[in-house]
């Protein structure tokens, strides 16, 4: 088999080329793939010249591992075992368009900048995108030098050790069955939880009980979201078509929500966790900011768009602790939005990168199908004033739910140590716990322990408790922090994230305005002084502050 170099791969990715190492094995992953790849184009790009190893087994089902040896190109030449990751052109800005003669070229989408917040929330070693200078002249392409990675503190052979010890805790998971779904004892319950909400939401709708049916409807709506969660991940039936014909039925037609977008979003997530330009789960500007690198005006590789630093968002941003749990109630709302932005941009890819054009053609009749049951409910309120209510208190009352994810991740830190750091070492240092008592884990659907399910987000939730136990034990091994906190701390965590941030631009805002003011106590002391001297009217000097002063 032929053995690749990194000078001839990295010739090949400037290119254009996306090559990704599995295993020693270079593979090459065709545009075809790129478009009508399940989890995204993105989950590929950002593992361009990188070992993706890891991310592939944790994300992927056996039969579809079985398939990605059809990918390889070749070997790859290692150094001690070991692949040197080069960064990749989506980090520093690059990714391949349609030109003008109907050919991929690259396009500079934004400008890299490293971080100027050295600390443990955003090292100095940290690529940021900016939007690009509309007056600089744009380069052909990335180069050589954009693939060399900024020097990283981290030893490249302590990450693989850590990788080595996860593929080891991934054999232990599999061998104790915790990737078999617990129909009956897990999803059992869970049933009934379901039925029982929807019959009292019902109920009491029959008794024009608006408002209390349409607590029991967002309550409903709160426990049905797990299951599509674990349906997303191929976490119930493994297999690809009957998980997602189901989270289809449960987030489309039920919910009013596309699991399309929401599958593409959430690993993204999960592969670049808490990255400011990367991971569009703590993309939240104008509303919610969780580091001052936001400040910056940062460009989003998501949603291809700047997150702007405007007077708006200057003025929401320096509240946001205050405003957190209201945002947070009407978040479902921003979920529609991103939902129906993704569908209708879906609409004019090919076919195949829309799973075939079914998936997305259920996707539709069943927003359709939401909007009109849930529309007649509305109407049956008998007066727009408690349609409305019913409205606000049915998609308030599903806030908790997206309380609990952001606690997992808002207090954490949010920079990136480079294509160096293993797979396992970024999720636990990205992602905490919450601590909570296994009588009442229905409440948070068993996904308050996020560290379990980032480092395996296969795993039916039902099982995370027992892996849990195995994760702690790994973690320790390593010499690798697995946080956790209880529900009131981690939203005490929370809030003084935002407020550090808030204070930060109350400071920024204090600085323009003095700053503003000695220029203007400048400008106007030297027009005095001209027209002193103009009209003879005496001598003036600098004070200490180089503001001219009158001598009386």
């Amino acid at each position: 088999m032929d053995e690749w170099s990194r000078e001839r791969i990295a010739a090949r990715i400037l290119a254009g080329d996306t090559l990704i190492i599995y295993h020693g094995h270079l593979l090459s992953i065709p545009q075809k793939w790129l478009e009508a790849h399940p989890g995204g184009e993105l989950a590929l790009l950002h593992f361009v010249g990188r070992d993706a190893s890891a991310e592939i087994e944790a994300n992927h089902l056996d039969h579809t591992l079985n398939l990605i040896p059809k990918y390889s190109i070749g070997r790859v030449q290692l150094t001690d075992g070991i692949w040197e990751p080069f960064l990749p052109p989506i980090a520093t800005g690059w990714v391949r368009r349609i030109g003008p003669a109907g050919n991929r070229v690259w396009f500079k989408e934004a400008t890299e900048a490293l971080s100027n917040q050295d600390s443990h929330f955003c090292p100095s070693s940290s690529v940021l995108l900016v939007p690009n200078d509309p007056r600089a002249i744009q380069p052909s392409g990335p180069t050589l030098a954009s693939l060399i990675p900024p020097p990283s503190t981290l030893s490249l052979k302590q990450q693989a050790r850590h990788e080595q010890a996860w593929r080891e805790l991934h054999k232990r998971v599999t061998a104790a069955g915790l990737y078999n779904t617990r129909y009956i004892t897990g999803y059992g319950p869970e049933l009934v939880r379901y039925t029982l909400l929807a019959l009292l939401s019902i109920y009491f709708y029959s008794r024009s009980w608006f408002i209390t049916s349409a607590v029991f409807l967002g309550l409903f709506w709160h426990q049905l979201v797990f299951s599509a969660h674990d349906l997303g991940h191929m976490g119930v039936t493994h297999n690809w078509t009957a998980d997602r014909i189901i989270a289809t039925i449960i987030a489309d037609f039920i919910g009013g929500l596309s699991i399309g977008w929401w599958v593409q979003n959430h690993n993204v997530h999960h592969l670049v966790t808490n990255h400011p330009s990367h991971d569009p789960d703590i993309e939240h500007i104008p509303f919610f900011a969780i580091t001052p690198a936001f400040l910056d005006s940062l460009w989003s590789s998501y949603y291809k768009r700047t997150m702007a630093f405007d007077w708006f968002s200057r003025i929401a941003l320096s509240v946001q602790h205050k405003l957190f749990y209201i945002i947070m109630a009407f978040a479902r709302f921003n979920l529609y939005v991103n939902s129906y932005t993704f569908l209708y941009q879906k609409s004019f890819d090919t076919k195949r990168a829309r799973g075939g054009n079914w998936a997305w053609r259920l996707e539709i009749i069943g927003l359709l199908f939401f909007w009109t049951w849930f529309g007649r409910v509305l109407y049956g309120c008998g007066s727009w004033q408690m349609a409305l209510a019913y409205l606000l208190v049915s998609h308030a009352v599903t806030s908790p739910l997206h309380i609990q994810i952001v606690l997992s991740h808002y207090s954490m830190p949010t920079g990136d140590l480079g294509p160096v750091e293993s797979f396992p070492h970024r999720q636990m240092r990205t992602t905490t716990d919450v601590i909570c008592d296994p009588s009442i884990e229905f409440i948070h659907g068993g996904l308050h322990l996020q560290v379990t399910h980032h480092l395996f987000p296969r795993l039916p939730r039902h099982n995370l408790r027992r892996a849990s136990v195995l994760v702690k034990e790994f973690a320790e091994e390593q010499g690798l922090t697995y946080a956790e906190f209880g529900f009131v701390d981690g939203n005490r965590e929370v809030l003084n994230t935002l407020k550090n941030v808030a204070d930060q631009i109350k400071i920024m805002g204090k600085v323009a305005k003095d700053e503003a003011k000695e220029a203007l106590d400048k400008k106007m002391a030297a027009k005095d002084a001209k027209n002193g001297f103009a009209n003879g009217n005496g001598a003036y000097h600098p004070n200490s502050n180089g503001v001219l002063k009158k001598l009386t």
